[in-house]
């Protein structure tokens, strides 16, 4: 689900212990790339919580009110748009708080499960038929946009199931219920508050230019929305009228959802012909994981850097001109059962993809699904 700009950057890395840092130079991952997962984040010591919407709507909540009514004010909308929906038709519905409330710290994340969920034959064969029924939009926008078809199925694929699973929350309840009752042991809860009061704006005025009305949007627990599953602030900035028939229309128009996932991408650094991601090995001896996790999957190494840290390129890597960034993909609790983190060098590539999730996990499950779905159709 693309953000802007995203409430969900990567979290901080861990420190790591003596077990994991013996167990991470034991393997070099031998999958293919692919997955999702929520970080663990430290939480805080709880702040005051907030005051929550009574059931009927945010009319009790002042801080809900008072924004619908500065909204209003600024957007000239003086028959009280903002102030309808938000104090009295909108919900706060308290399963969106515990979706949204961050796992514990220490969780290790399971990425042959993570990737088994995407990654499976009901979806590449969904994948397939997709690109057949849509091959000429699909040839056009890695045309105009530089960006591989595959790679566009493959975030359609992840994100909605070709548009069968659109979500089934209301998006005015789960922009308003994030933008007010945001879960405050979130260590980010005042920037991520924000972030959804923005959205929120966002999808009201969006709402006034659309003929559905604002109670009649479904979409994910994070009010994402439509096929590509895009917030409502980058339905303007991204979207693409693919289809030529006036206007821009991620639910029901498959063109204009694959346009505007080509357009999301190229604008957030995808280079046509660049690798996503390189194989590596370790020199034990000089392995710094540490400080080569420190920037998270932005790139941020020359090859001369990583080779300092302890990691020895593939072939193919060391041919990459531009920086790189040691991606880690926990496999499971190694005490009960799982495996050593797998590890790959992602490019900028990678990272425009992370621009959509800023995830390592999402963005391999995005092209593992993507080339599946291709090797199937040229099967």
């Amino acid at each position: 689900m693309p953000l802007a700009p995203s409430p969900f950057e990567p979290a901080p890395p861990r420190s790591l212990s003596r077990r994991r840092l013996a167990l991470a130079t034991l393997a070099v991952s031998a999958l293919p790339a692919a997955a999702l997962a929520n970080p663990a984040i430290h939480r805080p010591a709880p702040a005051a919580p907030p005051v929550a919407a009574a059931a009927g709507g945010f009319a009790q909540h002042p801080a809900a009110l008072a924004f619908a009514r500065q909204l209003d004010a600024e957007q000239g909308w003086s028959e009280g748009w903002a102030e309808r929906w938000i104090g009295h038709e909108a919900r706060h519905r308290p399963q969106i708080v515990r979706l949204m409330t961050p796992m514990p710290r220490g969780t290790l994340r399971d990425w042959p499960a993570y990737r088994a969920r995407f990654v499976e034959p009901v979806r590449i064969q969904a994948g397939l038929r997709f690109w057949q029924q849509h091959a000429a939009s699909l040839e056009r926008a890695e045309r105009e946009f530089g960006v591989p078809d595959w790679l566009i199925v493959g975030i359609i694929g992840v994100e909605t199931l070709y548009g069968r699973h659109m979500g089934t929350h209301r998006v005015l309840d789960a922009l308003a219920t994030l933008a007010f009752d945001f879960p405050p042991e979130h260590p980010r809860a005042a920037q991520r508050s924000e972030f959804f009061r923005s959205e929120l704006a966002a999808f009201l005025r969006l709402s006034r230019e659309h003929p559905r009305l604002p109670d009649g949007w479904r979409g994910s627990f994070a009010g994402a929305i439509g096929l590509p599953q895009f917030m409502p602030s980058n339905w303007p900035r991204f979207g693409v009228d693919f289809d030529a028939d006036g206007r821009i229309d991620l639910i029901d128009s498959v063109p204009d959802a694959i346009g505007s996932v080509g357009r999301f991408l190229r604008e957030h650094g995808w280079q046509p012909g660049m690798a996503t991601h390189f194989a590596l090995s370790f020199d034990a001896a000089r392995l710094d994981l540490p400080a080569l996790l420190a920037p998270s999957i932005r790139p941020s190494f020359t090859l001369e850097q990583l080779q300092a840290l302890g990691v020895q390129p593939s072939p193919a890597a060391a041919q990459h001109s531009g920086p790189l960034a040691l991606v880690e993909l926990e496999q499971g609790d190694p005490a009960r059962g799982g495996q050593p983190s797998s590890f790959w060098l992602g490019t900028q590539n990678f990272f425009a993809i992370s621009r959509y999730n800023p995830s390592s996990y999402y963005v391999m499950a995005v092209i593992d699904l993507g080339q599946a779905v291709r090797a199937q159709r040229q099967a």
